[in-house]
């Protein structure tokens, strides 16, 4: 009888109706899924909870233990358990040893992973091997490659990993996460729209407050202080200090208004003002012209108490020095598919890790931001 009851409440009924829709949804539409492989996506249900994988476009739900690992019918992801929970990420963690960041994923994750293996931040089957090191992701692991369900589970596996070694892993949101957990979908790889047609749900959903992946990301940090370094996605304008003097009630202010509408922000003016161009998620005053003047760079480095910032979002043909140093942009076109570089910290010493394992020197940055700087893209 509880069975039943459970069932037939609304959320039980939709669920119902959704796997009938699947079991009958004719010859078409399996022929428009064959060979489509996603997942898994994990949804907790009121009395339980579910890994659903898309197998050669075929739906294989699993009912979840408590504890157990994630075992995949199909695909790479599996072999860990989920986490017993998702606190809020830090705003600030003390100086590490070393550190590597990377930016800008947008669902490459087999580049991403390569990346890590040239400079042995994992081994050679893609386990933490960093040690008591940290690993920050710069935003934007969403949108237009074909591997961002990977590429999220990867950072959220290794995350469990590096806190057994003494190490972290530490994302911070972009604006392609926002735009997705508010359903802009305009980036998306025409893959997934697939995924959400064959599992009934709208793409969003997905990742919505019922989902592990939805919950985890809405714990993350937008601005994470890691010792003397600032990180975020886009970056920091004059303004932004004004608005909050502590980074934990920045960070507070993007999550509580994560997945929602640009209508909906517009009721709350600082939330409004932090998704919009100026704000930490969108911001590329260090690279487009009229650049933020030097003494406004060292305005906002002075506030945070840090001698660097290290962003992402503008997409440049390899991580770049700005400003003397002050400024690090790391976007360098993982999205593309084809390159992409690691910025690494140890021992005093920054440095460009590229695909090949090679390290090289920051290239020199200029000294007061009004210099021309070769093109910059990005979205």
């Amino acid at each position: 009888m509880k069975t039943m009851q459970t069932l037939m409440t609304s959320k039980g009924l939709g669920r119902m109706l959704r796997l009938l829709a699947l079991c009958l949804g004719g010859a078409a539409g399996m022929s428009q899924a064959q060979g489509l492989q996603d997942g898994p996506y994990v949804l907790h249900e009121p009395q339980h909870s579910e890994a659903v994988w898309v197998c050669d476009g075929q739906m294989r739900p699993q009912r979840l233990a408590t504890g157990k690992p994630l075992v995949a019918p199909c695909g790479e992801v599996g072999g860990f358990a989920l986490n017993a929970s998702n606190p809020v990420a830090p705003d600030a963690l003390p100086q590490p040893r070393r550190w590597a960041a990377v930016s800008d994923i947008h669902g490459q994750s087999s580049l991403f992973m390569q990346l890590l293996k040239a400079h042995a931040v994992v081994d050679g089957a893609g386990h933490w091997q960093f040690g008591d090191g940290v690993l920050v992701i710069n935003g934007d692991v969403f949108d237009r490659g074909p591997e961002q369900t990977e590429a999220l589970w990867a950072i959220y596996r290794l995350q469990q990993e590096a806190g057994r070694q003494g190490g972290s892993v530490q994302m911070v949101l972009g604006n392609h996460e926002t735009l997705v957990l508010r359903g802009d979908l305009r980036y998306l790889h025409p893959k997934y729209h697939g995924v959400a047609t064959l599992l009934q749900r709208r793409f969003q959903d997905l990742y919505g407050p019922d989902t592990e992946l939805g919950q985890w990301l809405r714990s993350r940090a937008t601005l994470l202080k890691l010792g003397d370094t600032l990180f975020l996605h886009g970056g920091v304008s004059a303004e932004l200090p004004h608005l909050s003097p502590e980074l934990a009630g920045l960070n507070a202010k993007v999550r509580s208004h994560l997945g929602e509408s640009r209508a909906s922000l517009k009721q709350d003016p600082v939330a409004d003002w932090l998704y919009a161009s100026m704000g930490p998620l969108w911001y590329r005053g260090y690279f487009n012209q009229p650049r933020m003047p030097a003494k406004d760079v060292d305005a906002v480095l002075r506030h945070f108490g840090v001698q660097r910032l290290v962003v992402g979002h503008t997409t440049m043909p390899q991580i770049r020095s700005l400003y003397g140093g002050r400024v690090i942009g790391i976007d360098s076109d993982l999205k593309g598919g084809k390159n992409g570089e690691l910025l690494l910290w140890e021992g005093g010493q920054l440095l460009r890790g590229l695909l090949d394992g090679s390290r090289h020197p920051l290239l020199p940055g200029d000294d007061d931001g009004s210099k021309a700087i070769p093109p910059a893209t990005g979205d």
